[in-house]
């Protein structure tokens, strides 16, 4: 049985103030339940703070948004997976839409990002997804091949076991229109089949495949309950989080 993941990725929101007061609304809405694991990524500027007050709390994993594949060196602005993984980050994001499409991220780059967030005993939690024009075309499988093939270059069968997917049809994040859990739940069974094929079955069936696009408390439960649909990235309603742990709750009531 894989336990479900949810979780939470700010973007680009939130300063301190905001931060401490969500913290400690969530961790009384979520409670010392274990069963669903949790996760809050926050802006870079953030993330010592989070850690602090995270601290050893059982519920709630810290991640990062993004993270540059190498150990250090000339890169302005960049952050490095040994620098996350001081202040205690446990996962990190690569291959998210945005950076993609914002800031013009290969497959093959953000492979190098999976390879580095291993090598640094960090989670990577891999993004894929479609554009809606490349949905229409019916291009869908192809582009989750090209992307899990590169983003999984060199990642041998034990750090597959520790890789999230995060499938994210591009055309509905942010958009208010999400797939609908039959759509998403027949791309994450076709995410399961290229893993088998790369690995094997048994590894396939261990690795914790999310659903990114438009996730509300309203659509979370009928999403979380597809059988090849293992937790949430969640971005807007993550920013509220009484919003939150209605999904982290849904996800609870799923799993059984």
């Amino acid at each position: 049985m894989r336990k479900k993941i949810v979780a939470a990725n700010w973007k680009m929101n939130k300063i301190a103030a905001e931060a401490r007061s969500y913290i400690e609304s969530l961790l009384v809405e979520l409670g010392e339940a274990t069963d669903v694991e949790v996760v809050l990524i926050p802006p870079f500027t953030l993330l010592p703070l989070c850690s602090q007050m995270l601290g050893e709390s059982p519920s709630v994993r810290l991640g990062a948004q993004n993270m540059h594949p190498a150990k250090s060196g000339a890169f302005t602005g960049e952050i490095s997976a040994s620098m996350l993984r001081d202040l205690y980050a446990r996962y990190v994001v690569v291959g998210h839409s945005e950076r993609r499409q914002l800031f013009g991220e290969s497959d093959g780059f953000v492979g190098e990002k999976v390879r580095a967030a291993h090598d640094a005993s960090l989670r990577p939690i891999l993004c894929v997804g479609e554009t809606l024009g490349e949905r229409t075309a019916g291009h869908v499988e192809q582009v989750i091949d090209r992307q899990l093939g590169a983003g999984l270059h060199g990642v041998d069968a034990k750090e597959m076991g520790e890789t999230v997917i995060a499938y994210e049809p591009i055309w509905a994040i942010g958009t208010g229109h999400n797939a609908t859990p039959e759509q998403a739940q027949a791309v994450h069974a076709h995410i399961r089949e290229v893993i088998a094929s790369l690995y094997a079955a048994p590894v396939a069936e261990r690795v914790r495949i999310q659903y990114g696009g438009s996730v509300k408390p309203d659509n979370a439960a009928e999403l979380l309950r597809q059988p090849d649909i293992d937790g949430a990235l969640v971005g807007g309603a993550s920013l509220d989080p009484r919003s939150f742990a209605a999904i982290v709750h849904a996800a609870r009531e799923a799993k059984g």
